[in-house]
């Protein structure tokens, strides 16, 4: 079995494992060995951590009759994961040293322990959920949007979209802000500052006025708040003139911000809204009126999963839906997009900025964070998984910065350099696919997405393997980016025919 055919493996038995709460396959092991924890680890990109979990000489191949794969959840639904071929892969592929970096980074003139938070939302409702988290690991919390208002919410409010195996591709929910009252909330804070001092909190706040946001952040700096967060852009309150409509509106941005500056000192960041073309101006604005830094983005507008019996959408709240704020995986590029845009800014250039938008793994952290992000927030993989994804991001990122020999204050922006205008990219060379035969399965993607969406340059030989054909070929990379069994790679750049 060649290594990418281990790492396919891995990929689909720990991308099909249901992740208990209380895992079976764990309480079964009679080596005293947490296969759970080690699945989980390789879930999130993190196998060199999983590895770390693992003795030697690992006892699963000689294990009798392998209880584990019995206890597995899994088989009430389909096949039960290959617990036992999982560990003994990662046992074989992976052998990483114990993490050295550290993850401690300043954001806003802030010390904090590591650059995880997780973002205002539901899974920072409450003093159990946020104190739970922080047990965990988690550096920050920015707590559900404060308002001097309560929301009469709607049931059913989340829904999600998926492809092919995976259900949870993209999620759309049509929750505001705290359902608590703002004394209720501010309270929550002064009381998870007490008891949990290194940690940092930010006050999501919104108001419907320029009184109601001086109010709201006195409230806040008053309940020991570390930074407030002004809420420009939650894309579906129940009224006008609230969230996004605000971020899209650079005057109104300003007359806000400096609302909030005069009932508060500590630092301010303005949550931008993606629902429009650029989001430099209302950045820019927010600074010129006394931002302290910027965090985004905010959810997506988006309208979802038409019943075609009922012809609702969802969440189907009786018949009918609103339009919505879409998040989840699918964001991440359009949030690397607008943070890119925002960075490399003259204006904005140096400003603090806190990344949000489809961060699941370390690796979407770090991601974020070679953009110019020192900060990142984290709400919808939280409400799929649970707190616990933070131990691998944590682990993961360690393991990361060890083997790249940086640090992570030296990660910040290092991507930025690459991000360049189209025209200045290199159009004189073409990059041919190379096609690798060992790894190759003979299953023919390249060969339909090249004739039906590509530039017909590939056959099938005798053998049932693909030929590429260099006169028809552009090199754009559509068979690279379809091979299921990572057999095509880029090959070397080499000047275009007749240039």
């Amino acid at each position: 079995m060649t290594l990418q055919h281990t790492r396919q493996m891995l990929r689909e038995e720990t991308g099909g494992c249901l992740l208990c709460s209380v895992a079976p396959c764990t309480a079964a092991c009679p080596n005293g060995l947490d296969p759970a924890r080690v699945i989980r680890a390789v879930r999130f990109d993190n196998a060199a951590g999983a590895a770390l979990r693992l003795p030697e000489p690992l006892a699963c191949t000689a294990c009798a009759g392998k209880p584990c794969l019995a206890a597995c959840v899994k088989n009430h639904v389909s096949r039960g994961v290959a617990i036992d071929a999982v560990l003994e892969t990662v046992h074989e592929t992976q052998s990483p040293p114990a993490p050295k970096s550290g993850l401690a980074i300043t954001f806003c003139g802030i010390p904090c322990e590591n650059p995880f938070f997780l973002s205002s939302s539901i899974v920072a409702n409450n003093y159990g959920m946020i104190a739970r988290a922080f047990e965990m690991g988690w550096a920050g919390a920015c707590m559900k949007t404060i308002g001097l208002f309560t929301p009469n919410e709607v049931s059913p409010r989340f829904d999600a979209i998926g492809k092919e195996a995976t259900p949870f591709m993209g999620f759309k929910n049509i929750e505001q802000t705290s359902e608590k009252t703002a004394e209720e909330n501010f309270a929550c804070i002064q009381a998870l500052k007490k008891d949990y001092p290194s940690k940092i909190i930010i006050a999501s706040v919104m108001g419907r006025d320029e009184a109601e946001w001086t109010q709201l952040a006195g409230m806040a700096q008053e309940a020991g708040a570390d930074i407030i967060e002004c809420n420009f852009s939650c894309p579906h309150m129940a009224k006008n003139g609230l969230g996004s409509d605000v971020g899209q509106n650079p005057g109104l941005v300003a007359s806000y911000m400096r609302a909030v500056r005069k009932g508060a000192a500590i630092p301010v960041l303005a949550k931008m809204t993606p629902n429009l073309g650029n989001m430099e101006p209302p950045a820019i604005a927010a600074m010129e009126a006394g931002a302290t830094g910027i965090a985004a983005i905010n959810t997506v507008k988006s309208v979802m999963n038409v019943n075609l019996h009922t012809f609702s959408t969802g969440p189907d709240v009786r018949g009918k839906s609103s339009v919505g704020g879409y998040s989840g995986k699918a964001v991440k590029p359009i949030a690397l997009r607008f943070i890119e845009a925002m960075k490399k800014h003259p204006q904005l250039a140096d400003v603090p900025v806190s990344g949000m938008g489809g961060i699941e793994t370390w690796r979407d952290a770090a991601e974020f964070i070679a953009l110019g992000c020192a900060n990142i927030q984290v709400t919808t993989a939280v409400m799929q998984y649970g707190y616990r994804i933070i131990e691998d991001m944590v682990e993961g990122m360690r393991l990361y910065l060890d083997a790249e020999g940086i640090s992570i204050d030296e990660l910040v922006g290092r991507a930025l350099p690459n991000v360049i205008n189209g025209d200045d990219l290199d159009r004189e060379t073409i990059c041919y696919p190379k096609f690798d035969r060992k790894k190759c399965v003979g299953c023919g993607r390249c060969f339909i997405s090249c004739m039906d969406g590509g530039h017909q340059a590939i056959r099938m030989n005798a053998d049932n393997r693909p030929v590429l054909d260099g006169k028809l070929c552009v090199g754009c990379h559509l068979c690279l980016t379809v091979c299921p069994a990572e057999a095509i790679s880029a090959g070397t750049c080499v000047p275009k025919p007749n240039h």
